[in-house]
C-alpha cells in the first residue's frame, strides 16, 4: 500500500506535494519521493525514510515546477531497498515520471513483454517500473503528445497491466496524468481550487490530502478512467477501460485509509462506526447476558468501532492503552521479529482500567496474530480478570495480491484454523470476529453506494483472477523467511 499526490498549479508545486505526503505517512512509511516537470527537465529527489526524513532544504529548493507528483511506499512483493523507491522515472518518449499504488498480478510475463516486445529495460524488481515502461511504449505510440494521445496510451495500459492499481504521472510538455485500474480496486480522488482566479487541480490517494492544501473533492476517479491535467490547467477526461464490476478494496476502509477520508463517496469515519454497531449486535444475539465491564480500543484504527459497540452494549468505553506516536504501524513492519518488538515499544496499558475487570478489546483486524497475542497478555498482565477480543473484519484466511503486503497463506494465524483455534492461539477467553456481509454492509452504508467489494483476503476471490502458480510465487517473495533470506 502506498500513498501518491499529483499537483498542477501556478506556482511551484513541491512544498505542496510534501505536506500533501505528510497526511499520507500512514500509507507508507519506508520511502518517499517527489517529482516536478521544470520546462523541458525533470528533477527527482527520493530515498528511503519517512517524508521529513527524505526531504531537507536544499532538495526541496532544486524541485522546481508547477507540476508534480509524490509518493509514499511501503514495500509489497519484491519490492525492498532504495532502489524501488518512487517515483520512477524514463527518458523516452518526452520525459515520464511515475507514481504507484497498488499490485501488479502478471508482472512476470509483463517484464517480458516489455523486454522483448517493447525493446526497453526495466533496472529494478518493481512492478511500479514495469506499469511505467508499458505506460511509455503505448504514449510513445501514439506519435503527438496530447490528451487524447495520453487516453489512448491509458487504454493500451488497461488491455495489458492486470491487478489493482491508482497512477499519477508526469509527462514533460503535456503535464499530469491519472488513472485507475478498471475495478477500482484502489482508490484516486480528484480536488480543485481558484487561485488567484486560476483553476489548479490535485489528485490523491486520499481526500484528506486535498483538505489539507485547500482542494475541494470534486469526486472519486472512476474505475478505468483516465485524468489529463495540462500545465496550463485545462483538465480532460475520459473512460480508458470497458467498466466492469467496481470493487474497492474493502481492507482500506478497515485499516489503511485515514477516518477524514472521503473514499467511493463513502466516510471511512462512518463506515468504521457502522462496522461496531454491527459487531455490538452480534455480541449481544451471542451473548445476551454477557459479563464485559469495560470496552478498551486498540489504537487508532479500531476506536470508532470500539465507541459504537460500548454504545451497543451498553457498558464503559475506556481509553486502556497509551501509544507511542512515534512508532511506525506494526502491520507493515518488516520482519516477525521487528513487529514483536514494535509492540511493547509501541503500546503501555493503563493498569486501572484492566484491574479485576473483564475487558473487550477491539482491533480493526487480525492478520498474523503477533500483536493480538501480545496485547491480550499485557492486559492480562496488568491485572484483567477475563480478556476478550473484538475483530471489526472477519478472519483474514488468504493473501491479498492487489497491493497490500500481507504475508503468505500460511503466516495468516486463521488460515487453514477455526475460530476456536484461532482463540487458543491468542490466548484469549472469547474471541469474535465480525462477519463478512456485516462488514460489507457497514462500508456500502444504507444508501448502498457500493454493491460489490475486493473482499479477497476474507474469502479468497479474486476479482480479476488468478494464473495457477501465482500464490507460490507469492510466498517466495512475501514471507517473512524470504525477506530474511533477501537481507542477508
Amino acid at each position: 500500500m502506498c500513498g501518491i499526490i499529483g499537483i498542477v498549479g501556478h506556482t511551484d508545486v513541491a512544498a505542496r506535494l510534501y505536506d500533501g505526503l505528510t497526511v499520507l505517512q500512514h500509507r507508507g512509511q519506508d520511502a518517499a519521493g517527489i517529482a516536478t516537470a521544470d520546462g523541458n527537465k525533470l528533477r527527482v529527489h527520493k530515498g528511503n525514510g519517512l517524508v521529513s526524513d527524505v526531504f531537507h532544504e536544499r532538495a526541496m529548493q532544486l524541485l522546481q515546477g508547477r507540476v508534480g507528483i509524490g509518493h509514499c511506499r511501503y514495500p509489497t512483493a519484491g519490492s525492498e531497498g532504495s532502489d524501488e523507491a518512487q517515483p520512477f522515472y524514463v527518458n523516452s518518449p518526452f520525459g515520464i515520471a511515475l507514481a504507484h499504488n497498488g499490485n501488479l498480478i502478471n508482472t512476470d510475463a509483463l517484464r517480458r513483454e516489455v523486454f522483448e516486445q517493447d525493446r526497453r529495460n526495466v533496472n529494478t524488481e518493481s512492478d511500479s517500473e514495469v506499469l511505467l515502461n508499458v505506460f511509455a511504449h503505448e504514449l510513445d505510440m501514439q506519435g503527438a503528445l496530447t490528451p487524447d494521445g495520453a487516453f489512448r496510451a491509458i487504454e493500451g495500459v488497461a488491455r495489458r497491466c492486470v491487478g489493482g492499481y491508482a497512477v499519477v504521472a508526469t509527462v514533460l510538455g503535456l503535464g499530469l496524468v491519472a488513472f485507475r485500474d478498471p475495478n477500482g480496486i484502489r482508490p484516486l480522488v480528484l480536488g480543485k481550487r481558484s487561485h488567484n482566479g486560476q483553476d489548479e487541480y490535485a489528485i490523491a490517494s486520499e481526500s484528506v490530502a486535498l483538505d489539507l492544501l485547500g482542494f475541494e473533492r470534486l469526486r472519486d476517479v472512476r474505475p478505468g478512467e483516465g485524468v489529463v491535467v495540462t500545465a496550463r490547467g485545462e483538465l480532460f477526461t475520459k473512460q480508458c477501460a470497458d467498466e466492469r464490476m467496481h470493487t474497492p478494496c474493502i481492507f482500506e476502509y478497515v485499516y489503511f485509509a485515514r477516518p477524514d477520508s472521503m473514499m467511493d463517496e463513502v466516510s471511512v469515519h462512518k463506515a468504521r462506526m457502522r462496522m461496531g454497531q454491527k459487531l455490538g449486535e452480534k455480541i449481544l444475539r451471542l451473548r445476551p447476558d454477557h459479563d464485559i465491564d469495560t470496552v478498551i480500543p486498540i489504537p487508532d484504527t479500531s476506536r470508532d468501532a470500539a465507541l459504537e459497540i460500548s454504545n451497543v452494549l451498553g457498558v464503559k468505553y475506556r481509553e486502556g492503552f497509551i501509544k507511542n506516536r512515534y512508532v511506525g504501524r506494526t502491520f507493515i513492519m518488516p520482519g516477525q521479529g521487528e513487529r514483536a518488538k514494535s509492540v511493547r515499544r509501541k503500546l503501555n496499558p493503563i493498569p486501572l482500567e484492566f484491574k479485576n475487570r473483564v475487558v473487550l478489546l477491539v482491533d480493526d483486524s487480525i492478520v498474523r496474530g503477533t500483536t493480538s497475542r501480545q496485547i491480550v497478555q499485557m492486559a492480562r498482565d496488568a491485572g484483567a480478570r477475563k480478556v476478550y477480543l473484538a475483530s471489526a473484519a472477519p478472519p483474514v484466511r488468504f493473501p491479498n495480491v492487489y497491493g497490500i503486503d500481507m504475508p503468505s497463506a500460511e503466516e495468516l494465524v486463521a488460515h487453514g484454523r477455526t475460530d476456536d483455534e484461532v482463540q487458543t492461539l491468542l490466548g484469549c477467553d472469547w474471541l469474535i470476529y465480525q462477519d463478512l456481509a456485516d462488514l460489507q454492509e457497514a462500508v456500502s452504508g444504507p444508501k448502498h453506494r457500493i454493491d460489490h467489494f475486493d473482499s479477497s483476503c476474507f474469502n479468497g476471490e479474486y476479482v480479476t483472477g488468478i494464473e495457477p502458480g501465482y500464490f507460490d510465487r507469492i510466498r517466495q517473495l512475501r514471507s517473512d523467511e524470504a525477506k530474511k533470506t533477501r537481507r542477508a
